[in-house]
């Protein structure tokens, strides 16, 4: 278990918890092994899982329609990004607060250790211990305003560069 909340101590999420704290969050985890080439979560799927990520990496997919050649339109996966557990440590994380579908589609690359965690028990821990509830979705808090923050960033640059290139 020293283990487990050692791991559980480095996840951003779970930062300002002290060792009691992630000794219960510790009850709502199930820790699991998933192999190498196994979809984790898929685009438009509900959601109602986050995972710690322990160890592994994998892939973030998103459809894309994308003329290709003279066919037309079709529909492809494009890679986004690439996730090690050395530098994130958690994911499906919008699915703890919402019930919209999923946004992407996660597959392993290697295999992985995971800690799954249902919004419904995540729900309930919230109820039973609020002021531990309220440290952990402040960090979900400050994730999604960062992602919304390099989105706009992203979605400038782009801008820019279309810009650019509809103008010559």
């Amino acid at each position: 278990m020293d283990k487990e909340i050692e791991f559980l101590h480095a996840i951003k999420l779970l930062q300002d918890l002290n060792n009691e704290e992630l000794k219960e969050f510790l009850k709502i985890c199930k820790k699991m092994k998933v192999a190498e080439n196994s979809v984790i979560m898929s685009e438009g799927e509900q959601g109602d899982t986050m995972y710690l990520f322990q160890e592994g990496t994998v892939e973030v997919t998103n459809a894309l329609t994308m003329k290709i050649g003279k066919k037309g339109f079709e529909e492809t996966e494009k890679s986004m990004a690439r996730l090690s557990s050395k530098y994130i440590n958690f994911f499906g994380d919008m699915s703890i607060l919402s019930n919209q579908p999923r946004s992407a589609t996660i597959n392993t690359l290697s295999e992985c250790i995971l800690y799954e965690i249902k919004k419904d028990d995540f729900d309930n821990f919230c109820n039973k211990f609020p002021s531990v509830g309220l440290k952990i979705l402040k960090q979900i808090a400050n994730v999604l305003c960062e992602r919304v923050r390099k989105g706009n960033q992203d979605i400038l640059k782009l801008t820019t560069v279309l810009s650019i290139a509809l103008s010559k």
